[in-house]
């Protein structure tokens, strides 16, 4: 495995694996059993990373979500894990009652409700800190700086390590982080959005944002990576529910367009030079790009963690990386 150090805070600045676990749907649609065997063995292979929420996973029960972290908790105190596992969870788009969704009735992100989330995310993973926290989503019924000053206030007090953003606008993003550097307090240093080797269209609607390019990477966000280059970016979905790899996963809709046909080609092309999947090459891509990206992945078998480890040693030469970038 390798490592790549995330936060500039001495105190609370992790070393990482360059590769994400995903624990959306353990739990919930991945029992117990084989969650438990898909923690063990990426810990095994040296990962220490894993991203959850505390909404996750409302929509398989209509719940309010909190399956994931509970789980979590549960292997935590079964394999006597300590801090040397780096756990990421976010805040506010928890339903507020079963039934309801985050579009309609998420719990936002006033200071009150960053203190009481956090402190039940806590009480679910088993933890006395937070290493990783995210604002999940948007809460624009919220003045920012209240925001800032909640999630602050939890750093100040020790109870949260980092801090996060999701699915945000870049500008409302380095808007929260000026307020808090004139404030003195923590600030945003890791972003969460929806990265893959396909570029999605930026034009379509999102039942989750107003504008529905929010959850995507785009030109903007690299270009403010490329200005701050102590942000790192956690791209989830980088394989796309299978899509790469599976004939009866379609893309979804956003990458239907034009300029699809062609990068998929490269993409197979390298893959073969390789012999590595077309999913190892998206991997391994992000990891070795010129900002810092950790790609965030899934997995529901052994299987698939196994290919995705895998991605960590492959190396790919300037020139694929060259023809994987400069195809339009």
């Amino acid at each position: 495995m390798r490592y790549r150090a995330i936060g500039t805070d001495p105190e609370n600045r992790r070393d990482v694996s360059v590769l994400s676990l995903g624990a959306m749907l353990f739990g919930s649609v991945t029992d117990e059993a084989t969650s438990f065997a898909i923690l063990d063995r990426f810990v095994e292979a040296g990962g220490n990373f894993i991203d959850t929420s505390d909404n996750y996973a409302f929509w398989v029960d209509g719940g309010q979500g909190g399956q994931s972290e509970e789980l979590l908790g549960r292997w935590r105190r079964s394999r006597g894990v300590g801090d040397e596992i780096v756990i990421a969870t976010k805040l506010g788009a928890r339903p507020l009652a079963p039934g309801t969704g985050y579009v309609d009735n998420p719990e936002g992100l006033s200071a009150k409700v960053i203190r009481e989330s956090a402190e039940r995310s806590r009480e679910r993973l088993g933890v006395e800190k937070i290493d990783l926290l995210y604002a999940h989503i948007e809460d624009r019924s919220v003045e920012v700086r209240e925001t800032v000053e909640g999630f602050g206030e939890l750093v100040a007090e020790g109870i949260v390590g980092l801090l996060g953003a999701s699915n945000h606008a870049i500008w409302r993003v380095e808007r929260a982080r000026s307020i808090a550097a004139a404030a003195g307090v923590a600030g945003y240093e890791v972003l969460q959005y929806q990265h893959s080797y396909l570029r999605p269209r930026f034009d379509l609607p999102s039942d989750l944002f107003e504008d529905g390019s929010l959850g995507h990477a785009g030109a903007e966000l690299f270009t403010y990576l490329r200005a701050e280059p102590s942000l790192t970016l956690l791209a989830y979905s980088p394989l796309l529910a299978g899509a790469y790899t599976r004939e009866d996963k379609p893309l979804p809709p956003d990458y239907d367009h034009p300029g699809v046909p062609a990068r998929l080609a490269v993409l197979r092309e390298v893959a073969k030079e390789t012999g590595a999947s077309m999913n190892q090459v998206v991997l391994a891509w992000q990891m070795g790009a010129d900002v810092p990206i950790i790609p965030l992945a899934g997995a529901s078998s052994l299987a698939q963690l196994e290919e995705n480890l895998a991605a960590v040693d492959l190396e790919l030469t300037t020139d694929q990386r060259t023809r994987l970038d400069s195809t339009h």
